[in-house]
């Protein structure tokens, strides 16, 4: 054995057997110098490399064997460590713990359900995963231990919705004999058969004293405002007021521009109210809504304000849920209780961006979800490419071609400013194309930090084709509707997830003329082979589950979008798991919805051991 002081000490050893010669080594562990001596049978796991004469290994870990015993093997568990505390102190100090860490875990899982599903016991799962006997044990105590996790926060959706379904409270909203007839023949197109599906499910649950609690997705230009439309007349037939809540004002403004006409032959009078608006128009708005004269209030986070009050609020719609946090939803839906009933409002939310089967799920477990799976005919298909930085050139040249036919053009850039982590700033894009791309063109720019005058002002200017090009950030990913724009420009296409550039595309293919999606991805770039998914389906539920395998699931109780779930299960990789532990949360929260059964006793602390499932109960 050697050693070699300085900075990094280093103790080498030559080890040998049948096989041959290789070279260990110990570094930063001086304290094993002279401690190991000729002779010795030792087992040693590490990194093997090939730097000299000999094979070398950098020990990890290692095992003096006594005289005369065998080594048949070792399975060791490896913890995420860090410089400070590396894994094998972890695993001294969970060894010498094992017993008192299990013991705070108690086997809350009905007995019937560890028979069923064969599980061990969860103190023998615990102990065999820190303390493995072989793979198969390791495996199958990982999945016991997975299915508690889940079965839980299944559980913690399942007795919210039986809460929901127990407390009921909101108005029953009957769907008459004839309405369906009635209400589209006052619609100027047919609904598709996905339509007239997804609004037979909405009618049924507002015909209910449960509060309904629905989620509603569907691609870009599914029709999910017709479907909104039907729930609104619904609830006016009822005598109930609608709120309709956009996160933005440009999005509330196209909701109200697009429903008015479509609710103008029942009857219902559309108020909108902004942030933006001055005293007088906001007094106005808000005595309209207040008198029950307007039918349906449209706007953003201004609906939220005291000042705005109803007299009798039965529906809440609420588009691009996600944008707005839980306390916004609940502030929206406790209106209902100013005035009127005094119930809850049915809610209906909305999103353009399709959620894969696995958080729908999930993430949503507590809602119902309602798909519109079929697009309106007429709907021009987008023609999507992936083109390298070093072809913009090309790419604005198309962009030319394409308005000198008359059409415009979108130009996403991934920030307002450029910078070190984003390439491409819109002001300085928007003022390169004015000078030297295009200085014949009607170039415009928008970007989410303009004041909302502004704003409204330049989304006005390309709605009435005053503008060929505009230059913008992601502000325009969702609501906003020009049938006149043919051409969707992203510029660094690969710091976007899937879904959002499916979003950005969709901004396009909006009338009758060819539309293109032109992906624009630096030389270098890294994973830009995933884009190529867009070039090759146009249907978002496929690019979501792509996007979701790439960027996992995010947080399944909370705000993170993506990224490590805070789980032990995977809920991609083990979603039949997830779906085996739902089934059997729904079945016992079914027959057993105050969990009184003995068997049950256990399971409301398994609810409230785990953080997602208690946030889950807790959120409105």
């Amino acid at each position: 054995m050697k050693e070699r002081q300085g900075r990094f000490p280093l103790v080498t050893a030559d080890l040998a057997d049948e096989t041959g010669v290789v070279q260990a080594k110990w570094f930063g562990r001086r304290h094993l110098f002279g401690k190991i001596t000729p002779g010795d049978r030792l087992f040693v796991a590490g990194r093997v490399a090939r730097s000299g004469l000999l094979p070398e290994i950098n020990v990890a870990s290692h095992k003096t064997l006594r005289p005369g015993e065998r080594y048949e093997g070792e399975i060791v568990p490896v913890y995420g460590a860090t410089k400070e505390l590396p894994s094998r102190q972890i695993r001294t100090l969970i060894a010498k713990n094992l017993e008192r860490l299990i013991a705070q875990h108690p086997d809350a899982l009905p007995p019937s359900l560890v028979r069923r599903f064969d599980f061990p016991a969860l103190a023998q799962a615990w102990r065999d995963v820190h303390a493995p006997r072989d793979l198969p044990a390791v495996a199958r105590a990982r999945e016991r231990i997975v299915f508690d996790e889940f079965f839980a926060i299944a559980l913690a959706a399942a007795l919210k919705r039986a809460r929901r379904e127990s407390e009921g409270g909101a108005r029953v909203l009957e769907t008459p004999g004839g309405f369906w007839d009635a209400f589209t023949a006052q619609l100027p197109f047919a609904p598709t058969g996905a339509q007239r599906r997804v609004i037979a499910r909405i009618w049924a649950d507002m015909g209910r004293t449960a509060p309904m609690n629905r989620l509603l997705q569907g691609d870009v230009g599914s029709g999910k405002t017709l479907v909104a439309a039907a729930a609104i007349v619904l609830a006016h037939r009822g005598g109930a007021q609608s709120a309709l809540m956009a996160p933005t004002e440009i999005l509330a403004a196209q909701h109200a521009a697009k429903l008015a006409p479509l609710l103008l032959p029942f009857g219902i009078a559309v108020e909108a109210v902004f942030g933006s608006m001055g005293a007088r128009d906001r007094r106005r708005a808000e005595d309209r809504i207040a008198s029950g004269e307007a039918a349906l209030a449209v706007g953003t986070h201004a609906l939220l304000t005291e000042s705005v009050t109803f007299a009798d609020l039965g529906l809440v719609v609420i588009d691009e849920q996600h944008r707005f946090g839980v306390r916004q939803r609940a502030a929206l839906r406790a209106k209902s209780s100013v005035r009127g009933m005094g119930g809850a409002p049915h809610t209906l939310a909305m999103t353009a961006t399709p959620i894969p089967r696995t958080l729908a799920q999930t993430k949503f477990a507590d809602m119902d979800v309602a798909i519109i799976d079929e697009l309106p005919p007429g709907r021009t298909p987008i023609r999507t490419f992936v083109i390298r930085a070093s072809r913009t050139r090309d790419v604005y040249a198309f962009v030319r071609k394409n308005v000198e036919r008359g059409r415009q053009a979108y130009v996403v850039a991934p920030a307002i400013d450029a910078s070190e982590t984003a390439l491409t700033g819109a002001l300085a894009e928007a003022e390169r194309l004015r000078t030297k791309v295009f200085p014949d063109l009607r170039v415009d720019v928008l970007h989410g930090k303009m004041p909302a005058r502004e704003k409204d002002a330049a989304m006005d200017r390309f709605t009435r084709h005053e503008t060929d090009v505009l230059v913008a950030t992601t502000v325009v990913e969702v609501g906003v509707d020009v049938p006149n724009a043919s051409v969707m420009v992203v510029l660094d296409a690969n710091r976007y997830g899937l879904a959002q550039l499916h979003q950005l595309r969709g901004r396009v293919g909006r009338g009758v003329a060819e539309s293109f999606c032109i992906l624009v991805a630096p030389d270098d770039a890294g994973e830009v082979e995933r884009l190529h998914v867009l070039e090759q389906t146009s249907d978002g539920f496929a690019i979501a589950e792509a996007d979701l395998a790439l960027r996992r699931a995010g947080e399944l109780a909370g705000t993170a979008q993506a990224g490590d779930a805070g789980t032990i299960g995977d809920i991609v990789d083990d979603f039949a798991l997830y779906m085996q532990a739902k089934d059997a949360a729904d079945a016992i929260v079914s027959a057993d919805p105050d969990l009184r059964d003995p068997e049950h006793a256990g399971l409301r602390a398994l609810v409230d051991a785990n953080t997602i499932s208690r946030a889950m109960l807790v959120t409105a």
